[in-house]
């Protein structure tokens, strides 16, 4: 296995205490667990902001967790199958064993006037997140993007701001949102049959 820093796979114990960390630091919803992941894995050198990016959009096109299955990858990554094992198992105990105990407290103290308050304040915290999170995926293809050329950086953003209003304004399926960026990935910065890559050409000039 060859991780981004080009260094030695790490240990199926430091992989297992990684995930852990991030399954009892996850509060707040999907948007803190993914904002985690993303930072343990850049800040090891583990992947690069380009393949956290294409890991994370790989994992949405298939069905399933999202969350589980982006660990299960960068696990099987990092170590092969006892990775994978080791990622899973080290993001759901932690988190499976503190939703029982919460699931038995919470019932007796969520009418009370400061934890509806603080589950308020939690809402636009996470939502922050998710934002600075975006930001700092949207870095490494539009850096690339402009090394490229304008052409190439009208198409990323056309093909980011497309997704956004599809899934926001129409509601429309993440399956056939990643299936339409995906076709017009391919149309407009991929290797397009002769035709539409001499127009896409035009278009440039």
């Amino acid at each position: 296995m060859v991780i981004a820093a080009g260094g030695p796979p790490p240990r199926l114990t430091e992989i297992l205490r990684t995930w852990f960390s991030i399954g009892l630091q996850s509060f707040g919803g999907g948007s803190i667990t993914l904002y985690l992941i993303h930072q343990a894995c850049i800040t090891r050198g583990w992947l690069s902001e380009a393949e956290f990016a294409k890991t994370w959009a790989l994992v949405q096109i298939s069905p399933g967790i999202n969350l589980l299955k982006l660990s299960g990858v960068i696990g099987f990554r990092l170590r092969g199958w006892p990775g994978l094992l080791a990622a899973l198992a080290g993001l759901l105990l932690p988190s499976a064993l503190i939703t029982v105990l919460m699931t038995a407290g919470f019932a007796a103290i969520r009418d009370l006037p400061a934890v509806k308050a603080a589950m308020r304040g939690v809402v636009p915290a996470t939502i922050g997140l998710s934002l600075s999170l975006a930001s700092q995926m949207a870095q490494s293809p539009l850096t690339r993007a402009r090394r490229e050329g304008r052409f190439s950086v009208v198409a990323h953003l056309s093909l980011l701001a497309g997704a956004a209003l599809l899934f926001a304004a129409w509601r429309a399926s993440p399956v056939l949102v990643l299936a339409l960026t995906g076709i017009s990935g391919v149309l407009w910065l991929g290797d397009a049959p002769a035709g539409l890559r001499w127009r896409r050409q035009e278009a440039r000039r």
